[in-house]
């Protein structure tokens, strides 16, 4: 039952098992998660995404056990779970296209895994798995701020 469980969570309730793309397909979670956060408290988001980070550690690396402890495409909790970190205390993702380009270059920098995003993935015990996705939210957060600095800058300068 519990590893039922487990995989369907993992898996993002089957969303990971998409032939083409299991990595991209099973994010789609974080989007209405990332919405819902956003209408949180700063402070509620942190601790949320506290929370969700850290279960996601044993999600991921009990999953992980049936592919012979690999990061199987199929395992996706790591990313729908740390996209919301990508939009964190960002209200001005609360626009869908805000949004739809936070969740671009989240799988840009989740997929090319360039450094110091790719050497997260060694990290034992399950960490790893979740790690490496952490780290692409946080660049696409610095990313994301920096994209919405300018914006709000150049429209006050137009009026």
């Amino acid at each position: 039952m519990l590893d039922t469980l487990n995989f369907w969570l993992a898996t993002g309730f089957g969303l990971g098992l998409a032939p083409v793309a299991p990595g991209t397909v099973g994010s789609l979670l974080g989007i209405p998660l990332a919405w819902w956060l956003l209408r949180r408290p700063l402070v509620h988001q942190g601790v949320i995404m506290a929370v969700l980070l850290t279960l996601a550690v044993p999600i991921c690396h009990v999953a992980a056990w049936h592919y012979a402890g690999l990061d199987h495409g199929s395992i996706v909790a790591d990313e729908y779970l740390a996209f919301p970190l990508a939009v964190l205390g960002l209200t001005a993702a609360r626009n869908p296209l805000v949004m739809a380009l936070a969740f671009g270059v989240y799988r840009f920098f989740d997929g090319l895994k360039p450094p110091p995003i790719h050497l997260a993935e060694y990290v034992q015990g399950g960490f790893g798995i979740v790690l490496d996705d952490v780290i692409a939210a946080l660049v696409t957060w610095l990313v994301m701020a920096l994209i919405v600095k300018f914006w709000q800058r150049r429209t006050a300068e137009q009026h």
